[in-house]
């Protein structure tokens, strides 16, 4: 660690960019070393957010830097996990967050709330290919953590460096530059409650000296699991829908013990002359089948789902890096880079559902009277006025299991590159190739739906109690299993970027750069009909494959200009051409100005846009269930059927909703302002204040499926009914909404105590405020809210911006010991309140705060050991009444469900 010497040296680090944190804590840039004078040597070096190299101290954009050493201090195992602590990230998608769901990214960042297609993600500086199912984000889970030496977050729009994507910043994985030696690194995590325990084991090697030997070659193996936790574990979770306490009343339908619908039962209409059906459940009278079961009004059956789910998936992910430099002269080396990564979700939700239509048709699920098991048949119990016609039934399949998906994504990526200085040139080439690959498998709990039809004309399944042996044995052979949808994104890019003083102004030398790139993209969507047509529950069976490709050129330029010796602008600017959607220029000026050697302002202006990916143009249209239950607006108004309504079908349902690709999207566009400063009002003590302000354009989403229940007047044309009239599924497509607009300002704070007999002491902040958050639904509509108020405007699944949150941070060293304390918090938030909630009832969500404690230990040759607790008082995640995702009683984005654990971690070092 260096020592410093004035407070000149201090901001030379400090005004780098940015404030470097190590989970909150101010930590040291990689960019400076001292010589023998103390004195340190100002080196130049290539800083996120832009493409000149210069010295350290120049930079004037607003960079955030998390060390490997310091994140792997507190437990974190994933990438999401090390983001999770940065406060501009208001939101991601986590593991839990695919839980019930199909094509995802898998896990992804959202620096400022801005959805993750608008947060671009680097490593070494360069792109990756985007998970192949979402096509507008990197996969995290794809991430080398165990390479990693830095992650460096740029929190300023960044199109005129970087272009598309780089509108709520950029976040910039650095892997170690060359490694010697061989290091064993495990690590386990021990959750209090049941479930949810981790294992993490990574391996590291390389020989050869860059400056010695003129190479250096390693290789970098990581591997993580996590068990899955059951809704059933966890006491915020295990009431799924039925949760009085946030006034939360959801519930399907699709019942075990199933309901039926008697088509030829009931009052004769004087209108048509025909009967006016029955609905019931043989089993209301005794109470249904609690816990899950439960009776309900009119005499049917609801079955709590989400209290039979898993909440927290089993993962594994596994990745190797490695690279090979070798020094061609003294200034310029050529390197090659490999990655390959994969991971794999597993989720579990509540058995398959086989939904009757009433219509008495082929589509229809029926039970004849002839079947052993219709009411009063024998086993089933009676049911007073049925006209002894086939039941129409909706029944869950419980005695098949869990309903069990398994997401695999995969990532690879070649480079070949140069960098050095040639004719008093700075450069840097590459050439790369990637390719990610995904694919949704069925692996239990899926049934064949025609199968099933077969199964109870022919009496061998009962779909109102316990199966038989036969019917077992039928569902086991019913069973549906392996991939029925896969996609693989590709990407071969060539980029070149120069850089130089060009000549000396009066305060000081000019800075210049200047570069191009191409880019091939293309993507594949493939659906395996032979399978998803077995299985409605696969949402597929409509979808058709399909595919796209286009090329992406370049070109950009910037330069670092002194104005005064105090004041100098960063001027950039790129223009991109993409062959599918047009092409775009994109401006930046930045001003940074340093009065004195204690304080700095800084600024910048932008705009950027973002291209729609080849998935939101191309993603094959397929039909889901919708995240909440709602009732159909024209057979069951207000909860209350309508003539031609069916309770069990269309009261209180989870209906289907297709979403998929739009090839008439247009890409979106922004303008980003910054206004900062930092300052050392006392030595060793650095503050930065940053404000933000960030207007959208033409977003890129889908409609929030609770304003088109909400307003089937205007959205009239997205709901498709079937023949009967009954709803057959929502258009939920992708589209260009309204804009969005939001504001606030970044804090951060650093206080390094004086040395004493009692060691080294440390304290930070890092926090972010929101003041604005609005949004528009669509084009030219009214502007909502999202500002610590749960809304649609936050991806495509709802969510919240919070208003403001930190992660504050102590950390004490003394000798080989060291310890570290870190407190992270978010305000409350008015809740969701919708459809499943209790008419009058009006929740708020709490604050929400936890703590994780850690000591590390250094005193044993060669070896590093780290033991702590993460959630050190076992705060559960506050209650919500959310039901966008499928967890409900808690929101699965912001709380952590595993509760108080326990971790160790042992590095040793073959030296």
């Amino acid at each position: 660690m260096m020592t410093e010497k004035g407070l000149s040296r201090s901001l030379r680090k400090i005004f780098s960019g940015g404030m470097a944190v190590s989970f909150g804590l101010m930590a040291h840039t990689a960019f400076a070393q001292e010589d023998p004078s103390g004195e340190p040597q100002l080196q130049r070096v290539e800083i996120t957010g832009s493409s000149i190299k210069r010295v350290a101290a120049q930079g004037a954009s607003p960079i955030t830097i998390i060390k490997a050493d310091d994140f792997q201090k507190v437990g974190a195992t994933t990438a999401a996990e090390v983001l999770a602590s940065v406060s501009g990230n208001q939101t991601q998608f986590n593991a839990s967050s695919n839980v019930g769901t199909s094509k995802t990214v898998g896990a992804a960042a959202d620096l400022r709330g801005l959805g993750s297609n608008k947060t671009l993600v680097l490593l070494n500086g360069r792109r990756l290919a985007n998970s192949a199912f979402d096509g507008a984000a990197v996969d995290l889970n794809v991430i080398p953590i165990a390479a990693l030496d830095r992650v460096e977050i740029l929190r300023d729009g960044a199109s005129a460096i970087y272009g598309t994507d780089a509108i709520g910043g950029v976040i910039n994985f650095i892997t170690k530059r060359s490694y010697t030696g061989v290091n064993l690194s495990v690590e386990g995590i021990v959750p209090e409650q049941a479930g949810g325990a981790e294992k993490r084991f990574n391996l590291s090697g390389g020989m050869g000296d860059l400056d010695k030997d003129g190479f250096n070659f390693f290789g970098v193996i990581d591997y993580h699991t996590q068990n899955a936790v059951q809704a059933s574990d966890r006491s915020f979770s295990r009431l799924g829908g039925q949760n009085p306490g946030v006034g939360l009343n959801a519930s399907s339908g699709n019942s075990s013990p199933a309901n039926f619908y008697d088509a030829g039962a009931g009052a004769i209409d004087p209108t048509t002359g025909k009967p006016s059906g029955l609905s019931g459940n043989p089993y209301y009278g005794a109470g249904c089948r609690p816990p899950y079961a439960n009776p309900v009004a009119g005499g049917t059956c609801r079955y709590n789902s989400q209290a039979n789910i898993g909440i927290i998936p089993q993962t594994e992910e596994v990745s190797f890096l490695g690279k090979g430099t070798i020094k061609l002269d003294a200034d310029n080396t050529a390197s090659i880079e490999y990655l390959h990564a994969e991971s794999t979700v597993k989720t579990r939700v509540a058995g398959d559902v086989f939904a009757g239509d009433g219509s008495g048709t082929s589509s229809d699920y029926l039970v004849p009277s002839t079947s052993p098991y219709y009411p009063g048949n024998g086993v089933t119990p009676g049911v007073a006025g049925l006209s002894g016609g086939p039941l129409s039934v909706a029944w869950r399949s419980t005695d098949a299991g869990q309903r069990v998906n398994d997401s695999v994504n995969s990532t690879d990526r070649l480079l070949l590159s140069m960098e050095g200085t040639k004719f008093g040139w700075d450069y840097k080439t590459g050439l790369a190739y990637s390719m990610s690959k995904a694919r949704d498998e069925l692996n239990g709990g899926y049934l064949n739906n025609n199968l099933i039809k077969s199964g109870l004309l022919n009496g061998i399944i009962n779909p109102f109690g316990p199966q038989s042996a036969a019917g077992n044995a039928y569902l086991n052979n019913a069973e549906v299993l392996g991939s029925y949808e896969s996609a693989k994104t590709q990407s071969a890019s060539v980029d070149f970027t120069a850089s130089r003083e060009l000549f000396q102004l009066p305060a000081g030398p000019l800075g210049f750069a200047i570069g191009g790139e191409f880019r091939h993209e293309s993507a594949q969507f493939n659906v395996n009909h032979a399978l998803a047509d077995l299985s409605a529950s696969t949402g597929s069976q409509d979808a058709q494959s399909s595919s796209g490709s286009r090329n992406v050129s370049a070109v950009f330029t910037e330069f670092n200009v002194p104005i005064v010796k105090s004041l100098e602008a960063q001027l950039a600017l790129r223009y991109d051409k993409y062959s599918d959607v047009g092409n775009t220029l994109n401006p930046k000026v930045a001003l940074r100005w340093q009065p004195s050697k204690q304080l700095m302002f800084r600024s910048s202006y932008s705009t950027g846009f973002r291209a729609p990916s080849l998935y939101e143009l191309n993603d094959p249209n397929s039909k889901t269930y919708t995240s909440s239950v709602y009732n159909d607006p024209s057979l069951c108004p207000g909860g209350t059927t309508a003539a031609g309504g069916i309770s069990a079908r269309d009261c209180g349902q989870q209906f289907f909703r297709q979403g998929g690709g739009n090839q008439q999207l247009q890409p979106e566009k922004s303008n980003s302002f910054t206004l900062g400063t930092v300052m050392e009002p006392v030595k060793d003590v650095t503050v930065s204040i940053d404000y933000w302000n960030i207007k959208i354009k033409n977003q890129i989403s889908v409609v929030p499926e609770g304003d088109i229940f909400g307003d089937p007047v205007k959205y009239a044309a997205d709901f498709v009914r079937n023949a009967d009239g009954s709803l057959n599924y929502i258009v939920d497509t992708n589209v260009n909404l309204g804009n969005v607009k939001t504001q606030g300002i970044d804090l951060g704070l650093s206080w390094r105590l004086p040395k004493s007999d009692w060691g080294n002491f440390g304290v930070s902040l890092d926090g972010t405020y929101v003041n604005q958050y609005d949004y528009q639904s669509e084009k030219g509509g009214a502007y909502k809210s999202n500002l610590g108020v749960y809304g649609g405007g936050v991806g495509t699944a709802g969510g919240v911006i919070f208003r403001w949150r930190h992660t504050a941070t102590v950390t004490w060293s003394k000798g080989p010991w060291g310890a570290v304390i870190q407190q992270s918090f978010a305000t409350g938030y008015q809740d969701q309140n919708g459809s499943s909630v209790v008419d009058g009832f009006n929740h708020h969500v709490g604050s929400y705060t936890r703590y994780n404690l850690s000591g590390t230990y250094a005193g044993f040759r060669n070896l590093t050991l780290t033991a702590g607790i993460k959630n050190l008082f076992n705060t559960d995640p506050p209650a919500s009444n959310q039901t966008d995702n499928f967890q409900y009683g808690y929101d699965s984005r912001y709380g952590d469900a595993i509760g108080r654990a326990f971790f160790v971690r042992a590095n040793y070092a073959f030296k």
